[in-house]
């Protein structure tokens, strides 16, 4: 996890802009690197490090001997490296994940690049020798990257838009900062000026479709047909490779444990082989709540059962309330249930960075797009809408959940890492006929649970527990964290301001106080820049005026708590 920055034709001295990518320095604590790109005086990579992958040589942007005329930053983990290196026999002169991206573009060009790599990542890769530029993002925008593009061919990216925000341009009306669309490519001309001109976006992959890397996969050929036993075997087997790729690391590894189902799933998995890897330390787990919240009880039980070294950190209202500013500050967003599940995700990783040692942080996110996990899917009027409707979460989820769960990490400089994302086993799983996917017996994600049943991998109560958003369980039913939230936000925005609110906000207008407070703080952290949140993430299929599951007439928590 780092930050990545780049500038080409900029119209004002380079030390000046630079400001911008310093907004980013704690994407990456460990090392920073600002170089000019040579021959062209307006052009500029810069680079915050995080390094979890070969110390020595891992700053950017990153160059060989080999192909001097490529200059490349990144931000990611490419997993299948290293046999990419021994299928395609290339000669690596680091051990940097990185360095195959620039072989892969030598021999086969940026499409087919960024077809072959398993991992997350957003780069910039830039060759001098024939005058392009290449950006590209993974499928699902794990790792995030923002773009601006002037209308004389100023072109500038980095990891968040904060760092965009205040760069010089010759512009005379602002210009527009956007998230590059996960799962594309863009290639630019490099004009002698420094300037680019876009020739051509593309879509390099879609989640609907089998990745090309499956072809050099640790798992090769999964047995075929839809007979459950080999549905089931299949899932497990795919999901247990997702989780093994990802130990690719240097540092201390860790899990967020919420004692849901995925997450569960995750740590439970993640200890079974860290024994057979056998790790030098023990996996530490990490659950946030109030004492009497459903999510530290249930963590509790999980850690045990699996043996973690686990912690608990405790979380009050007042607290929550008190990170707000920063929260958004750090999403650039201003969705209410996206910055509601935050605040809890955000102090855990202050925690984890301030407190431990681990570093890189494996979490559940994803499952619910994938599996039809939250609760209004039970509304869902056929399969095929339910499928639909996972599809096009899952296409979202840069907006939401993703966003979440890298900026709250990123911020106290810590990398994520989510394997119920994994190309692989999403793929598959949509590749599943739609009946089989939706709720069964009143059980959202009934299929993944069935999966494991049996497995003794977690424990059974916890393998068929009910869907509990993040942002709920950190406090207990009686009393919701949304609803202390909303308490406090009811003396901040006036009835009045309210009233007003589609005329003071005219795009994606507030519907209610915490809605308008939310905004508020964006607007005046980020003014003008509301088409970052494009709209609000809402349930379907019912008539719901709030995004916590726990106001829906079809929540059934398992027990009084």
């Amino acid at each position: 996890m780092c930050g990545i920055w780049a500038l080409f034709g900029s119209d004002a001295c380079l030390s000046v802009q630079c400001i911008g990518a310093m907004k980013i320095a704690h994407r990456g604590p460990d090392a920073f690197r600002f170089e000019n790109v040579n021959g062209y005086t307006n052009c500029c990579f810069g680079f915050h490090r995080l390094a979890i992958v070969d110390q020595l040589y891992g700053m950017q942007p990153l160059r060989i001997k080999k192909f001097p005329h490529l200059w490349l930053v990144y931000n990611g983990e490419i997993y299948n490296h290293e046999k990419l290196r021994k299928v395609f026999e290339f000669e690596h002169q680091t051990k940097v994940d990185g360095e195959v991206l620039l072989h892969l573009y030598e021999r086969f060009g940026v499409k087919e690049m960024a077809t072959l790599l398993d991992g997350v990542f957003a780069f910039v890769l830039l060759d001098t020798a024939n005058r392009k530029v290449f950006i590209g993002r993974d499928t699902y925008g794990v790792r995030p990257m923002f773009k601006l593009l002037t209308d004389d061919g100023f072109l500038a990216v980095c990891s968040e838009a904060k760092g965009l925000m205040d760069i010089t341009h010759s512009m005379s009306t602002q210009v527009k900062v956007e998230a590059f669309p996960p799962g594309h490519f863009e290639v630019f001309n490099l004009k002698p000026s420094g300037k680019v001109e876009s020739m051509q976006l593309d879509r390099f992959h879609s989640c609907v479709d089998a990745p090309c890397h499956a072809l050099y996969d640790s798992v090769e050929k999964l047995p075929s047909g839809f007979q459950m036993e080999t549905v089931k075997s299949n899932i497990r087997r795919l999901f247990e490779n997702a989780v093994k790729k990802r130990l690719m690391a240097h540092r201390r590894i860790g899990c967020l444990l919420s004692g849901g189902l995925d997450s569960s799933l995750v740590a439970a998995t993640l200890m079974k082989l860290a024994k057979q890897e056998e790790f030098k330390y023990p996996v530490q787990t990490f659950a946030i709540g109030a004492e009497d919240s459903p999510d530290i009880q249930a963590a509790r039980k999980v850690a045990a059962f699996i043996g973690s070294e686990h912690h608990e950190v405790s979380f009050t209202p007042e607290e929550g309330i008190k990170a707000v500013e920063e929260v958004i500050f750090h999403l650039e967003c201003y969705d209410i249930t996206t910055i509601r599940a935050s605040v809890g995700m955000y102090l855990v990783s202050k925690y984890i960075r301030e407190k431990t040692d681990s570093v890189v942080i494996f979490s559940g996110e994803g499952s619910d797009e994938l599996t039809q996990g939250y609760i209004y899917f039970h509304k869902a009027p056929t399969p095929k809408a339910g499928a639909e409707e996972s599809v096009r979460l899952l296409k979202e989820l840069y907006l939401f959940d993703v966003l979440r769960a890298d900026r709250t990490t990123a911020a106290h400089g810590l990398e994520l890492r989510v394997p119920f994302l994994d190309h692989r086993f999403t793929a598959y799983y949509l590749s599943l006929p739609e009946e089989m996917r939706v709720p069964k017996d009143g059980v959202e994600k009934f299929l993944l649970r069935d999966a494991f049943a049996g497995q003794n991998l977690i424990p059974d109560d916890i393998l068929w527990r009910r869907k509990e958003a993040f942002s709920d369980g950190l406090t207990s039913i009686k009393k919701s964290w949304y609803n202390s939230l909303q308490e406090y936000i009811e003396s901040e925005v006036n009835d009045s301001d309210l009233e007003m609110a589609a005329k003071t906000f005219p795009f994606n207008p507030p519907k209610t106080k915490e809605g308008y407070y939310f905004r508020q703080i964006f607007e005046r952290l980020f003014p003008g820049r509301c088409e970052w949140t494009p709209h609000y993430w809402m349930p379907r299929w019912i008539q719901a005026t709030d995004p916590s599951a726990r106001t829906l007439e079809i929540y059934k928590p398992d027990q009084e708590q």
